[in-house]
């Protein structure tokens, strides 16, 4: 679908023309996909992924937010958004950009936050970024004194590590949405995460880059806790999408078994640190033996 709207659009208004502006040739083929979300409106209420497409976001989540936030009708129009690297690729750029929203993005490395702070974006939308390495100790304060507390409309977490500690430590914002980055490696039957540590650096708690996070039934457990319906996850196996009881209107409500969709990521490193394209179930067999939490007893097992 995406191909074919981007052809149109070529024929439309010259290539010329289209490349004279990309992000603003993106977020046109973006309202296109939009409409066509619309129309298949009853579909989607039963699966998310199905109204996935890309504009900004890594994967199929700017389709997935931009049906939730015109089904849901979300107010405020703010976000947050932390793990964002240097802002190409985000959940949220597409709401900053097509849908006007006000938003803050956090981020550990400087350079990265420097950039995004000399992109036009920076000016020309009502985005704050800020330098920070999160952990659940400062989460709250981080928030706050950017001016954000109680209702938020989405709040959007990958920081590839202590993402279970930190949105279970998170109180002073209520988002309609979460979008929260699942480790898919992890499976679907043990409510699991990394042991919280404040420092946590995914590379350097191992070379294969895949022992981080937390498993899905462990987020959905959270969520239960904290008064949020699962709505499914991105067809890449990535993120899994939670929305506050109470908003959901018809949308699906999904069980661990119905939602849960295993990554076919092959990220996974050598000591070298190079990348070794390991699939499926030999992913999980690098990182046996590492330690993780059962976050419905608290114990320490091995993966």
């Amino acid at each position: 679908m995406l191909y074919k709207i981007q052809f149109f659009i070529q024929r439309l208004f010259g290539i010329q023309k289209l490349n004279r502006n990309l992000n603003e040739n993106k977020v046109l083929v973006g309202k296109l996909l939009l409409r066509q979300n619309q129309e298949d409106a009853q579909q989607i209420i039963q699966d998310i992924k199905k109204a996935e497409f890309k504009v900004f976001s890594q994967w199929g989540d700017d389709g997935i937010i931009q049906f939730l936030v015109h089904y849901l009708d979300i107010k405020p129009k703010t976000f947050i958004e932390f793990g964002v690297e240097d802002y190409l690729e985000s959940n949220t750029k597409y709401l900053l950009i097509n849908n006007n929203w006000s938003g803050l993005v956090l981020d550990g490395s400087s350079k990265n936050i420097q950039k995004i702070k000399t992109d036009p974006i920076y000016w020309r939308y009502d985005l704050t970024a800020e330098c920070a390495f999160i952990t659940r100790e400062n989460i709250n304060e981080i928030i706050k004194r950017n001016g954000f507390e109680g209702n938020v409309g989405i709040l959007s977490i990958d920081i590839d590590g202590n993402d279970y500690w930190v949105w279970e430590a998170i109180e002073c914002i209520d988002p309609s949405i979460v979008i929260i980055e699942y480790n898919a490696v992890f499976g679907d039957k043990r409510a699991i995460t990394i042991p919280y540590q404040p420092d946590f650096y995914r590379t350097k708690a191992h070379f294969s880059n895949l022992y981080f996070g937390a498993s899905l039934p462990a987020f959905v457990d959270l969520g239960i806790k904290k008064g949020y319906h699962f709505i499914g996850c991105t067809s890449a196996g990535n993120n899994a999408y939670f929305v506050r009881k109470g908003l959901e209107k018809d949308l699906a409500i999904k069980s661990i078994d119905e939602g849960f969709v295993q990554s076919k990521s092959r990220e996974g490193r050598n000591q070298s640190g190079q990348l070794t394209y390991v699939s499926g179930n030999s992913r999980l067999e690098l990182i046996k033996g590492l330690e993780v939490i059962d976050i419905k007893t608290g114990q320490t097992q091995s993966i």
